[in-house]
Parts: C-alpha cells; structure tokens; sequence
C-alpha cells in the first residue's frame, strides 16, 4: 500500500496540478476508513478556498445514445481551446458490472492520453449516496487541482440523474432519432431537469431523423414552465463523429452560464446545492451512526423478521430502534 501524503502534501500537491495527488487525494475521499475520512476532510478545508471556479456540466443520455463519443468529442473541443478537463462519474453499479466508465476510459483513448484532461471511474457497488459523496468531493478537489471544466456523467439509472442535477450548474440531456416515437420512455422528470437536450448521432441517414426530432423535443418543451433560472432549455443536434454540432452545444453551455450570472441565479444554485450537501451529509451520518449502534445490530435481524412476517408495523418497529 503507498504511503498516505500529510495534509500539506496533499493540499501542495493538489494546487500545483499534481496528477499522482490528484488521483490519491480522490481515493482517499472514497475511502470508509474514519481515519482516511478524517484526513480527507482536512484535505478538503485546506483547498476550499481554491475551487468553485469551474463550469460544472451533468451529462444523461438513453442507452445507446454514444456518451463516451459525445464526452471526447466535446473534451477534445473544450481542451483544444486550453481549458483543463475532468470527467467524474456517478455509478451505483453492482460489482461485478464494474461500470461502464472504466469501459468509457478505453474508448476515450485520446482523451484519456491529453494532459489537459483528466477521467476518473466512480467506485462501483457503493450506494448511490456513497457514491455521489465521493464525487462531490472529488469535484472539489478537481478544481483545486486547476481543472475549469467538470463533466458528472451519469453511468447509472434512476436515481442518479436526480443526483448528479444536484452538483452541476448545467444539466445536459443526450438523446437518439429514429427510434420510433421520440418522446415515448422519456421521463418528465428528466426532462424538466435538463438546461439543454442535444440529439446526438445526427449525420448521414440519420440527419433527417434527427431534424424532426429536434422539433418534436422543441415543441415538448415549450410545454414546461421556465424554471426558476428563467432560461429556456434549447434543442441542438450534433455528430460526435464528424464534430458538426459539437463546438454549438459548448457555445449553449457558455450562454446559460453568462444568463445565470447576471440574474443572479447561478450563485443562488450554487448555495442551494451547498445547503443541500451540507443536510445529506448529516443524513447519511446519522444513518451510519445509528446502524453502527450495537444495540440495534444486535436486534435489527430480529425486528425485520417481525416486520416481514406481520407481527410488527414498520413504523412501531422503527421507533423501538431509533429509541435504543
């Protein structure tokens, strides 16, 4: 096992641009040992005064829809303008599955080689909650580390859209034409989420479709109410093959942000978001402290067992152990 860094190596190396520190200052945020949790949160009060700085983008896409391509097309743009890049994921992914990320780091291989960018797989078969803890916090860290840009892609389902529209500032929704009725199994939900929905894939073929289906999408959303930032959530098309498309959807990225400034919206969102962090954090810490508690480990078997069979309503069994 390497040896841990100080405080001071870490913070050192994390504003100097270290990629070794960077990657093990991320680890140590994943790690569940109270020790390494306790140095981490050290870590993480020394460079808060240097992150905040970065453009956060959240990006969702329907299976199928070429995230991976997306991502390094938009990444190779973004780099090739001199802004550094890193690419975090939320994956709530079973073990054995791994998650597709680390798939995504293979394909993205020139990307993944620039120096100016920088992937990061989450860790898989952690609770979504541990999850988008540690990718919060690797978010920070990433920003100490110099980096402008941030991408929080999402590699599970569900819940996960919802978590990752709570760390951004721009929330991106990927979408595929030509796949019957556009608009069937997309969530309203995901939908009121997104600042901007970009149909991707939209080259030879597949350019008419992708056409009507900017339309359709334009026309559902006009449905919604503008949401509190007062920006209307544009529809673009883009192929991560060719790059056409690609540099409009940044541009988009780069309006919302300048809109939500000057009304004051986006420090607004930011401070929201840190509200939020902070009560999930004391959630989840309360959570742990009470399964932690002997006394309930040693009856919460017993108590389930009541519960499933009968005997017992969840919520009288949940006051005797929340009393223990």
């Amino acid at each position: 096992m390497a040896k841990r860094f100080s405080v001071s190596e870490y913070t050192d190396g994390l504003l100097a641009g270290n990629r070794l520190v960077l990657s093990r200052a991320i680890t140590l945020v994943e790690s569940t040992l109270p020790s390494d949790q306790h140095l981490a949160q050290q870590v993480l009060d020394q460079v808060l005064p240097h992150t905040g700085r970065a453009v956060r983008l959240g990006i969702t896409g329907v299976p199928g829809v070429g995230k991976s391509t997306f991502i390094e097309a938009l990444g190779l743009h973004l780099v090739a303008q001199g802004k550094r890049l890193a690419v975090l994921a939320v994956d709530p992914s079973s073990p054995r599955s791994g998650g597709s990320i680390l798939g995504d780091k293979t394909r993205m291989q020139q990307l993944s080689m620039h120096p100016q960018a920088y992937i990061r797989p989450s860790p898989a078969g952690r609770s979504l909650g541990g999850v988008t803890r540690s990718t919060r916090e690797a978010m920070l860290l990433c920003e100490a580390a110099g980096h402008d840009v941030i991408f929080v892609e999402t590699v599970g389902v569900g819940q996960s859209e919802t978590a990752v529209h709570g760390m951004v500032d721009f929330f991106l929704l990927l979408m595929l034409a030509g796949a019957g009725d556009e608009l069937q199994g997309v969530k309203r939900g995901i939908m009121e989420m997104a600042d901007a929905v970009t149909i991707t894939k939209a080259d030879g073929p597949n350019e008419t479709a992708a056409r009507r289906a900017r339309r359709e999408y334009q026309n559902a959303l006009h449905l919604f109410p503008l949401g509190s930032s007062g920006w209307s959530p544009p529809v673009t098309t883009c192929s991560a093959l060719s790059g056409a498309g690609v540099p409009e959807v940044w541009q988009e990225v780069e309006r919302y942000v300048q809109h939500a400034r000057q009304n004051g919206y986006f420090e607004q969102r930011r401070q929201q978001q840190h509200l939020h962090w902070l009560h999930e954090a004391i959630r989840q810490g309360l959570e742990e402290q009470f399964y932690a508690r002997p006394a309930v480990q040693a009856q919460l078997d017993t108590v389930r067992q009541q519960v499933l069979s009968g005997q017992r309503s969840a919520f009288g069994a949940a006051t005797e152990l929340l009393g223990l």
